[in-house]
């Protein structure tokens, strides 16, 4: 992998982590569109101001040290970008992917390269709506590192797209579902008796869930049932257990499973935000450590909502 990259803003240098800063230029690193910065550099800064003019590197401050981490659908998009700022605050990472060991070997690489070769991270591949699968993975990480302090559940799929509910193929509502809810629910069963008073469960949700996606049936619905899953979670287990669960519903955010558009679709991602632009993963992994680290100790059954500005009712 390439050394890491130079980060120029309208204001000055701003090294961290070995990422050395280029000289100081008055013109911004990107024009207008922060999610059309290389991908490594999406997971490593973060847009400066809300029309994302301008980049700053990511700032850690071992908020997650000595923490076991684990991440769902950690291989790309936003869960790769969780993965990268949870080992810079110093966490050890195990991520889960599907099906693209190559898209897994690239973000345990990134982690190398900018948290130190011996950083721990691993990657374990699971279908996460198979039950057996997600108490093996957990079982694994157990063994390995001793518990879980933090779970994030990231994966998601959908059905990308289908304008009529008479089009959505039964199967394909079946997938969402089984990935997106009861891969959540199996993780999460299977981790919370490993999981200490202080540890954290984020639910990865989407704007979808609350303004309901016309386009996005399965994806609406599926989310909402998280958003329902995470409240309801918190107030059974935020007291008896000491753990902490929230919700992250993120609005326009570039990543490869929102490439299926084209170009075309890239380039009007997020135009009808307040903001007027798509969000980069690494806008939505800063929530994820937020509600990951201590400072979010008085958070529990809440959502969080990195969409740009849209106004919610949640």
């Amino acid at each position: 992998m390439s050394a890491p990259p130079t980060t120029t803003t309208t204001t000055g240098t701003v090294p961290h982590n070995g990422l050395a800063a280029a000289a100081t230029s008055s013109v911004p690193i990107v024009p207008a569109h922060p999610a059309h910065l290389p991908t490594e550099l999406c997971n490593v800064c973060l847009p400066a101001d809300p029309a994302g003019t301008t980049v700053v590197p990511y700032k850690s401050a071992h908020k997650l040290e000595g923490k076991v981490v684990l991440i769902s659908g950690g291989d790309s998009g936003i869960g790769r970008a969780a993965a990268l700022l949870c080992a810079l605050e110093g966490a050890a990472v195990i991520i889960n992917y599907a099906t693209s060991s190559t898209d897994a070997s690239e973000t345990l690489s990134l982690i190398r390269t900018h948290c130190g070769p011996s950083h721990p991270c691993e990657a374990h591949k699971i279908d996460v709506s198979v039950e057996s699968e997600a108490k093996e993975c957990v079982r694994a990480v157990v063994a390995r590192f001793g518990g879980v302090d933090v779970l994030f559940n990231c994966a998601g799929v959908g059905a990308g797209g289908r304008g009529d509910v008479l089009e959505l193929e039964s199967d394909e509502w079946m997938k969402t579902f089984a990935v997106n809810v009861h891969g959540m629910f199996f993780l999460t069963k299977a981790a919370i008796p490993h999981m200490k008073p202080g540890s954290s469960i984020i639910n990865m949700s989407s704007l979808s869930a609350l303004l309901g996606s016309p386009s996005q049936l399965d994806d609406s619905a599926s989310k909402g049932a998280v958003l329902s899953f995470t409240r309801a979670l918190s107030s059974q287990i935020v007291r008896s257990r000491g753990i902490r669960v929230n919700a992250i519903a993120a609005g326009s955010i570039e990543t490869p499973g929102t490439g299926a558009g084209g170009e075309v679709g890239k380039s009007t991602l997020g135009t009808g935000t307040p903001m007027g632009r798509a969000g980069v993963p690494g806008e939505v992994a800063a929530c994820m450590v937020f509600l990951a680290s201590p400072e979010s100790s008085y958070i529990s059954g809440s959502t969080m909502h990195p969409n740009g500005g849209m106004p919610t009712n949640s």
